[in-house]
């Protein structure tokens, strides 16, 4: 049973990044009904990733950087379920 629990938070957190992931992809505007949702996204998920994203910063492509802290956190969720 608790295991169970434990299975479906970590699962239940890996779509919120995800959707995160998907969000960040959009310019969102201030008076787009969709900030109040990139926000909580935001207070949810950056107290695990901004540690990652210390230890691991951005790497620079050209251009732009790519955050690898989400594909890490998620990696490492993915890896605690299967030893749950």
């Amino acid at each position: 049973m608790v295991t169970q629990v434990i299975l479906w938070i970590i699962e239940a957190y890996v779509v919120v990044l995800l959707l995160r992931a998907v969000l960040s992809w959009f310019p969102i505007s201030s008076g787009s009904p969709l900030q109040p949702v990139e926000r909580v996204l935001t207070q949810v998920t950056e107290p695990v990733l901004a540690p990652v994203r210390r230890v691991l910063p951005p790497m620079r492509v050209g251009g732009t950087a790519i955050d690898l802290s989400m594909i890490v956190v998620i990696i490492v969720l993915e890896l605690v379920a299967k030893l749950v």
